[in-house]
């Protein structure tokens, strides 16, 4: 039987999006920013990060292991340099104050650096980077997460997804924008897959025998529970170069934790002695003005060149389109923002719940 999916417009979902927040007690202003994020995302067509993890953070403010009101601070302010402290609020509000302070460094600077501590999951990390295109700068944004990654030879889930993003402005109507986690699959794609009643992808995913499993709803349950474990870019062992994905994830680890004195590995799990606690995840944002080193159009001319000779270079047989990092999110951005929004029917399920427990007045399907 084929799914029944809903499309609704990007704002109404947006708008939904603000209102259900807001029903949980976080000032409008900073629910502009998360419904901002988060709407991105869908707009993107990266479905994992989205409307889908809207209930995630609703649950996490109804168990106290999130706050709805994000009292940040900044805790160091050196010339280019900033160290904040979330304060365990909504981690897209620190989040983009952060990427904000950096770019303004970057201004003065040639290069902003923000780093943060006592945060949560903040969304899809290119946001953040391509708050600095929007400014004629490269964004780099990095953070760690939950134990899900295991080390190579390692069964034991240790490392988040650990994204890595990285933006720079072209004179193509994109940028380069590449927003990638370091295991071969993220934990919300799982969860998507899960809610979709759809398996995992075999050879992504292991359990403590190093035996790959595709049982997504039991993947999720193994994650929490320790026994089993998401695999780093290149897979399992080192022969198809594992360990490079590996020391990846554990490259942004060290940048999300070691200046910001940030919580990491087992200590973002977000379960102390049984009980659920805050995540404590740290993040890290740098800022570089393009102006400080070269002529804005002619950065963008080279990377616009770089970007066309990778698209224009030879193709394998049977393939038609070479693609750019951007390339097809800004394609979905604009199919979406004309057509809308499609909801698949877990979605629909959650948030007819939504609008049930908290009384949203404004019935988005």
């Amino acid at each position: 039987m084929e799914e029944k999916i809903v499309v609704v417009p990007w704002q109404k979902l947006h708008n939904f999006m603000k209102q259900v927040l807001m029903a949980m007690q976080v000032p409008a202003e900073d629910a502009q920013i998360c419904s901002d994020v988060l709407i991105a995302a869908d707009i993107a067509g990266i479905e994992s990060h989205g409307i889908n993890r809207l209930k995630i953070y609703v649950d996490r403010i109804k168990e106290s292991t999130q706050s709805a009101i994000t009292n940040w601070k900044v805790v160091q302010d050196q010339q280019s340099a900033t160290v904040i402290d979330g304060g365990n609020g909504m981690g897209h509000v620190v989040a983009y104050h952060a990427m904000q302070m950096a770019i303004e460094k970057a201004k003065k600077y040639g290069c902003g650096i923000s780093v943060v501590r006592n945060s949560t999951h903040f969304g899809i990390a290119g946001y953040y980077s391509n708050m600095a295109v929007l400014q004629n700068q490269i964004g780099i944004t990095v953070t760690n997460a939950r134990p899900s990654i295991a080390p190579t030879f390692g069964v034991e889930p240790m490392l988040g997804t650990n994204p890595i993003s990285f933006a720079i402005p072209s004179d193509l109507p994109y940028p380069f924008s590449l927003d990638m986690a370091t295991s071969i699959i993220q934990r919300g794609k799982i969860e998507v897959c899960d809610k979709l009643g759809k398996p995992t992808p075999e050879g992504l995913v292991i359990d403590q025998k190093g035996e790959y499993v595709t049982d997504s709803k039991a993947i999720l349950q193994g994650l929490v529970q320790d026994t089993m474990a998401l695999l780093p870019l290149g897979g399992m062992g080192e022969s198809t170069s594992g360990y490079k994905g590996y020391g990846l994830a554990t490259m942004v680890e060290i940048l999300s934790a070691a200046l910001s004195n940030a919580s990491y590995l087992k200590n973002t799990s977000g379960v102390k002695d049984g009980q659920n606690v805050p995540l404590g995840l740290g993040h890290f944002f740098m800022a570089i003005d393009i102006a400080h080193f070269i002529d804005i159009g002619l950065c963008r001319s080279i990377v616009g060149n770089i970007m066309r000779g990778l698209q224009n270079s030879r193709k394998e047989p049977g393939q038609t389109k070479i693609y750019v990092a951007g390339e097809k999110e800004y394609l979905a951005r604009l199919d979406r923002t004309a057509n809308g929004i499609p909801i698949n029917a877990s979605n629909q399920k959650m948030i007819h719940q939504l609008q049930r427990d908290l009384k949203i007045a404004d019935q988005l399907l």
